[in-house]
């Protein structure tokens, strides 16, 4: 239920409502109970493996593409009406309703007993969750109207971008976010963030032809040291035979 419902137990935390009444209605509790108890427990994992089939797998997260975009649309819009030109208020509500899943996992992985503080959203975010933040940026400054475009136009553009994306991820298998290479440039240029040295060939070359150096003399030292030995030992033998 807390990965179900996160983005209304969030949005009504942050907006001083009661978080129990997102489970007020009943009907979308035993829909979330059937679902969770098809995907878990269904016999022979039919259900399950039913979605692994990747034309359904593309139909169902084309779906919740579509369902993100709804969910920060009623966040912004919400918080506009409690809060008149809180531009934060309206983007953490709009991004709480639409990543609170992501973003209530921490207190979930408690509610479980696991803790793993490395998987923090707010620290290492995930693309669900980036992406809720742009579209929720975005939605507030089409709502005060810094943003010169319609809503609807900017729920088609924003809606189509984020199921295409998802789409090219599937069918490529890739896990890497699309703002990966923006992420870089924009953190080196802005906040000088260092870049991993890399080795050019001639390095790796003249540390490759050095090692084998240093072991062969190594081990004409340790021919010399040992031959040495025992010549001493015989050099003093033969001293205390003429004595």
């Amino acid at each position: 239920m807390l990965c179900c419902f996160g983005g209304g137990i969030l949005s009504s935390l942050l907006l001083a409502e009661p978080p129990a009444a997102v489970l007020s209605n009943s009907t979308n509790i035993i829909y979330a109970t059937i679902v969770w108890y098809m995907v878990y427990y269904f016999p022979l994992d039919l259900f399950y493996r039913c979605f692994c089939f990747l034309p359904l797998r593309i139909i169902a997260s084309a779906m919740k593409e579509v369902t993100r975009t709804w969910k920060i649309v009623g966040g912004v819009t919400q918080a506009q009406s409690r809060f008149k030109d809180a531009l934060l208020v309206m983007v953490a509500n709009g991004w709480a309703k639409a990543a609170g899943g992501g973003l209530i996992s921490n207190f979930e992985q408690l509610v479980r007993g696991v803790w793993k503080p490395e998987s923090n959203e707010l620290l290492k975010m995930s693309y669900p969750v980036k992406i809720s933040l742009v579209g929720s940026i975005l939605f507030t400054l089409q709502q005060i109207e810094l943003l010169p475009l319609e809503r609807h136009h900017l729920m088609f553009i924003y809606t189509m971008f984020l199921i295409t994306t998802k789409v090219g991820m599937m069918l490529t298998r890739s896990s890497v976010s699309p703002f990966q290479p923006a992420e870089e440039f924009i953190g080196h240029f802005l906040f000088g963030l260092p870049q991993a040295p890399k080795m050019t060939k001639e390095k790796v070359a003249t540390n490759d032809k050095e090692e084998p150096k240093v072991k062969a003399t190594g081990s004409k030292e340790e021919a010399k040291t040992s031959g040495s030995e025992p010549r001493e030992a015989t050099r003093k033998r033969n001293v205390k035979k003429s004595e």
